[in-house]
């Protein structure tokens, strides 16, 4: 009953995800992984320590059964059912704490190619070994683009990024999400930034943050 239950509940996330992104979503990127079914879903109650004890678990598998080396883009997603928050801080307030908690189980060493230093233009969160790109997502975004029906987190694998500006096509997409972004909302986010150029941190959570915001998240 419960492996049912469970199945039950990531039909209706991913239903709800698909339908979320299939309707007129800026991110080209995010349409092409969900028309291609290329997406992993995983449900949770809440974004607490027993969801990331799971998150660990289900992350490991996605990464064992993802093409490393492809330009096909895939993407876990953690979805959770229970969480409501009611503004954005809020939300970012309870991502860091989760990341922070994955980062505190995870016995694998921080992923070379970035830095753990949230501060750093080369940070990019690390679990297992791989950096992530991560999206955060919830109802109260004032980003149109991250207004998900739940509370979600996207993991999106650094390495795809860096597969796509060796194939010369990142400029490119770049280029185009940004200008379906302004038509979608009548602006870019202005937290988009290249990786290199700034902390990615300040893009997490979706969330419009001031010169002076310091990233909530040490390295252990």
């Amino acid at each position: 009953m419960k492996t049912e239950d469970n199945l039950i509940k990531k039909n209706a996330a991913e239903k709800a995800i698909r339908k979320f992104i299939l309707n007129d979503h800026p991110c080209v990127m995010a349409q092409t992984v969900v028309k291609d079914n290329s997406l992993t879903v995983k449900t949770y109650p809440n974004m607490d320590r027993e969801a990331a004890k799971k998150i660990l678990i289900d992350v490991k598998n996605y990464i064992k059964e993802a093409a490393l080396n492809s330009l096909e883009f895939q993407t876990f997603i953690a979805f959770f059912e229970n969480e409501n928050f009611e503004t954005e801080k809020q939300f970012e307030d309870k991502l860091w704490q989760l990341l922070s908690t994955l980062h505190k189980l995870d016995k694998v060493p921080w992923d070379e190619d970035t830095s753990p230093d949230p501060s750093s233009s080369k940070f990019s969160f690390s679990l297992l070994g791989h950096s992530f790109y991560i999206v955060g997502m919830h109802p109260k975004s004032s980003r149109k683009a991250r207004s998900s029906p739940k509370p979600m987190i996207v993991f999106n694998l650094h390495s795809q990024f860096e597969l796509l500006r060796e194939a010369n096509r990142y400029k490119r997409v770049k280029k185009l999400i940004r200008k379906r972004d302004k038509a979608f909302q009548g602006s870019v986010n202005p937290m988009l930034e290249d990786f290199g150029k700034r902390s990615e941190a300040r893009q997490y959570s979706g969330r419009a943050v001031s010169e002076n915001w310091k990233c909530p998240f040490n390295h252990k």
